[in-house]
């Protein structure tokens, strides 16, 4: 059941009990059911007695697990799961099982078309696992995705691609590593199968940065303007700001069903198709300044919102405000 919204105030912020330095994502995944193993490297800050209030949404859990042991000091709340009895520092474990095919509300991890993807900003992860749902918890999120192969060709999340393998019965999996700290509204998944328009930007201390463009089938020929955006971004972010990009590779997925005009998510930002695609015998002029002035307000975020995050979510305007003064 979802949690009715309640009402929220600024002069109420406390700082959260306990803090997740590291989380390690393992998504077993399927349009029906996908299951989802997360291991948070976690510590309390606040009261020893404080048990640990993580948010969830929609979830079916299946196993807790502290410090490899099972843990029975446990409860499922509405829009929570509260665990106590727990050590100074610990290794969490927690399974559970989602539909991405069921989520129509559209945030967390849903399917768009023949293509998965999610959306967190604000309160989406809490659809994906139980977790501090909130973006002063800032960790280091390893992610590996497991999916059939022919129906889901790409697996995309954060970071840095750091492995890959095939697996038995037509399956897949690849593994990103994102060494950067941050809340998990900037999570981001998407497997799909698309066409992949590919460029290369190198920064000014001469390192290289893959680009990548994923564009649904037949669409390709409508995506170079969006690159070239993009890389319009980075040369004027580095002379303008001296903010040079920090990954070794920066993805654009274009969805038309993604629920939003497009959202930062840490080297993998999600877009909605409009923001993308343009041809010069379909589109307006109006079309191509739009689609140069979004692109570029998601790369710039990558440091006015990302490296560089809110409080909580009255600290909106804050990331977003400076965002579109330096767009």
């Amino acid at each position: 059941m979802t949690q009715q919204p309640q009402a929220k105030y600024r002069h109420d912020y406390r700082a959260p009990d306990y803090q997740i330095t590291d989380i390690d994502l393992t998504f077993d995944l399927d349009a029906q059911k996908t299951v989802v193993t997360a291991v948070s490297q976690a510590a309390r800050h606040g009261a020893s007695d404080a048990p640990l209030r993580l948010d969830g949404e929609d979830l079916k859990l299946v196993s807790v697990h502290i410090n490899d042991e099972p843990w029975t000091a446990w409860k499922e709340e509405e829009g929570a799961l509260v665990i106590s009895n727990l050590p100074e520092r610990f290794t969490l474990k927690i399974v559970n099982e989602i539909s991405p095919a069921a989520n129509t509300a559209l945030e967390g991890l849903y399917q768009s078309g023949d293509a998965l993807c999610t959306q967190c900003e604000a309160e989406g992860f809490r659809h994906i696992t139980y977790y501090l749902d909130r973006p002063d918890v800032l960790a280091r999120f390893t992610t590996k995705i497991i999916a059939d192969k022919t129906k889901y060709p790409f697996l995309l999340s954060n970071g840095n691609r750091v492995a890959q393998g095939e697996l038995e019965n037509g399956r897949h999996w690849v593994q990103w590593q994102d060494p950067f700290p941050k809340p998990c509204y900037l999570f981001a998944l998407v497997a799909g199968d698309f066409d992949v328009l590919r460029d290369t930007f190198t920064t000014r201390s001469g390192r290289e940065v893959a680009l990548e463009l994923y564009v649904d089938r037949g669409n390709l020929d409508r995506a170079p303007w969006a690159m070239t955006s993009l890389k319009n971004s980075m040369k004027w972010d580095e002379e303008r700001f001296g903010l040079e990009y920090d990954l070794d590779i920066y993805m654009i997925v274009a969805v038309d069903f993604f629920n939003m005009g497009a959202m930062e998510n840490k080297g993998l930002n999600i877009f909605n198709s409009k923001y993308v695609l343009a041809r010069t015998d379909t589109a307006t002029d109006k079309d191509y300044l739009d689609i140069e002035r979004v692109i570029g307000h998601e790369y710039f975020h990558n440091w006015t919102g990302n490296r560089v995050t809110c409080r909580d979510w009255f600290q909106l305007s804050l990331k977003e405000g400076l965002t579109v003064f330096r767009d």
